[in-house]
């Protein structure tokens, strides 16, 4: 398959067997298995159906942003939500899957490792600011003169840089913690508190916490409220109103779930629903 057949990719967990997904196979690539004829080639999908992308890799770099809607990426325990606003930098050769929602308009932009170092050593956010944009999209016109395009693609270089924030859900993968994790994947607002996953594990709530601390660097109350906040990014980019998905996501008030969605995100849920 050439490097133009390739498809983005974005996170799978929330695909249900025997639902109406599209599963897409695509291969995986070493970095720099495939020498490219350019420096960065831009594609986009308008995703009818939901889509999952079953692990691959690429030999390029990739960047890969919504023009509308939020989908994820699976990187090994971590999951990037990918928006308008944060796009996601995978560097050529890392293995991911991904998982798309019906509506999505996908983007994904593909950079030569010949010509371009990757601007991280692993996965990272970057900020999808209107000039990333607009620069990338002029990348995609078919009559671009060679100068146009080297001059473009240098700019795009040149602003590429991590994002302050990120989208980042570390999950655990401990068999003590599964049932929690898969709880509150099946249901984002499930309310069952630390004392209760204590009695049910047969373990001290001072031991879920510190296997939350050691796997993902938060502690269990935290990694609740970031799992639900990603998954109300999702129900943001479909138009849901906030105090809605403050309800279905399990917060108790609107004003809860913005103080969540702030430390998360670093704005609010309007002002990120407005980018």
């Amino acid at each position: 398959m050439s490097i133009d057949n390739h498809r983005p990719q974005t996170a799978s967990r929330r695909a249900e067997p025997g639902g109406d997904v599209d599963t897409r196979s695509l291969p995986i690539y070493e970095a720099g298995a495939i020498d490219v004829p350019f420096v960065i080639a831009g594609m986009y999908e308008n995703v009818s159906r939901d889509t999952l992308w079953e692990e691959h890799s690429h030999p390029t770099h990739e960047l890969l942003w919504s023009e509308r809607g939020a989908s994820s990426a699976n990187i090994g325990p971590r999951i990037w939500t990918i928006t308008p606003a944060i796009a996601l930098w995978i560097p050529a050769g890392v293995r991911h899957s991904g998982w798309t929602p019906a509506g999505t308009l996908l983007r994904a932009a593909q950079f030569s490792i010949r010509h371009v170092p990757s601007i991280s050593s692993g996965p990272v956010a970057v900020e999808a600011s209107p000039l990333l944009r607009l620069l990338l999209d002029r990348l995609t016109v078919a009559d671009i003169d060679d100068a146009s395009r080297a001059m473009t693609e240098t700019m795009v270089l040149d602003i590429l840089a991590p994002a302050p924030n990120e989208l980042l859900l570390r999950v655990p993968e401990s068999p003590l913690l599964a049932p929690i994790v898969a709880a509150v994947g099946a249901d984002p607002a499930d309310a069952t508190p630390l004392a209760e996953w204590s009695r049910r594990l047969g373990v001290s709530a001072r031991t879920i916490t510190r296997a939350f601390l050691a796997e993902t660097g938060v502690g269990f109350a935290r990694w609740i409220a970031t799992a639900r906040v990603q998954h109300a990014i999702t129900l943001l980019a479909e138009g849901q109103g906030i105090d809605d998905i403050a309800f279905t996501v399990g917060f108790r008030s609107a004003s809860a779930f913005g103080t969540a969605f702030r430390r998360v995100t670093g704005m609010s849920p309007g002002r990120f629903r407005e980018q």
